[in-house]
């Protein structure tokens, strides 16, 4: 494994284990299981001590394991039950103090884990997860190849969004265009909403018909390599854009500005979300945003760390994180702009292309 990451990952993690106290650790989330071991089927268990790494996984994924894999862990293929296996080969072993996910762990998977001999089970929080927030070079390759991806996808679209269209018309067209360029499939359900609809921050496409001047928020990604991207652009269709809307678009753009110019490690997350915070509460805004700033994105399109007014730990170096602000104002609209945010040792790289001048398609 001389050069590969996941060799480097799985000894961090040990280190981790050994100054907790733990023999080893159980891993079954799948993100997790994937940025230790390569893995990417939908049933797995990793068995990880000091000297040891066991992949336990089923038939479906007898010729998929081995290849993904390459060599990172040993595989056992389980014909039946993958904690009947598990049970049989912790029980061969010495009695071991064993880590277990307690944010993904379910019930019933306890009171296995609980019946194996020679296991005393500890629960463990975020033990992977803190790990994965710092990126390495070919990480945040793979995150802007993703955002690039889902830009050229929308510059695809925008220009045949037309008045009295309905928002999960747009969608299907951006969804397609992702799908065509090579995006592995969406982060997360598309957002496309119009008009007073754009005011929902997390709002499903409809089947409403966008109307001549109203707002249109898209909120998007792609995935490659496993590695997500998250976006969101809002534009004006139809018409160009009245007095207000001007003015509620540059306070957000002017926050989202702040924030990527002045993102740094090292500061906490609850300093970044204020760096956009502060200017939209100036602008008489400060109860129409009630989201946080960003979020971590990785192998998951949520992911540690935040940008919130109750994130207190410092930023680490190598983190990619999104800024995304905005104001919603019911009955009206609203607007984001969210990019793609790399913290290295000299401050905030852009991965998304940053554009975020007002459009106004006619």
């Amino acid at each position: 494994m001389a050069g590969d990451p996941r060799s480097g990952r799985q000894a961090a993690l040990r280190r981790r284990l050994q100054e907790l106290g733990l023999d080893g650790l159980l891993v079954g989330y799948g993100a997790n299981l994937r940025y230790l071991t390569g893995f990417t089927g939908s049933s797995g268990l990793l068995f990880l001590t000091a000297d040891r790494a066991v992949l336990v996984t089923d038939f479906r994924y007898a010729v998929q394991a081995p290849a993904e894999t390459a060599g990172a862990v040993e595989i056992a293929i389980e014909t039946n039950n993958l904690w009947d296996r598990l049970r049989r080969l912790i029980e061969t072993g010495p009695r071991c103090r064993l880590g277990f996910e307690r944010e993904h762990l379910t019930v019933r998977e306890a009171e296995r884990l609980s019946k194996i001999d020679n296991a005393e089970p500890v629960p463990t929080g975020d033990l992977v997860e803190g790990l994965r927030q710092v990126k390495d070079a070919a990480e945040v390759g793979a995150i802007r190849a993703a955002a690039t991806l889902a830009q050229d996808a929308l510059a695809d679209v925008l220009p045949s969004v037309r008045v009295g269209e309905t928002e999960q018309a747009v969608a299907a067209r951006l969804e397609l265009a992702l799908r065509l360029r090579g995006s592995e499939w969406h982060p997360f359900e598309t957002i496309v909403a119009a008009g007073p609809r754009s005011a929902l921050p997390h709002a499903r496409a409809s089947s409403r018909p966008i109307g001549r001047g109203e707002w249109l928020l898209l909120d998007f990604g792609a995935q490659l390599d496993g590695y997500c991207s998250d976006l969101t652009r809002t534009v004006v269709v139809g018409a160009p854009a009245d007095a207000r809307q001007r003015e509620v678009y540059e306070v957000v753009r002017q926050a989202q500005l702040r924030a990527r110019e002045h993102l740094r490690p090292g500061m906490s997350g609850r300093d970044g979300d204020a760096l956009a915070r502060d200017v939209i509460v100036a602008a008489g805004f400060g109860e129409s945003f009630g989201h946080s700033l960003g979020h971590g994105l990785g192998l998951e399109v949520h992911e540690a760390p935040r940008l919130a007014r109750t994130a207190e730990d410092p930023l680490p170096v190598g983190v990619v994180v999104t800024v995304e602000p905005g104001i919603y104002l019911e009955g009206w609209g609203g607007v984001r702009l969210e990019d793609d945010i790399h913290l290295t040792a000299r401050g905030a790289e852009c991965l998304s292309d940053g554009r975020t001048e007002l459009l106004e398609l006619h």
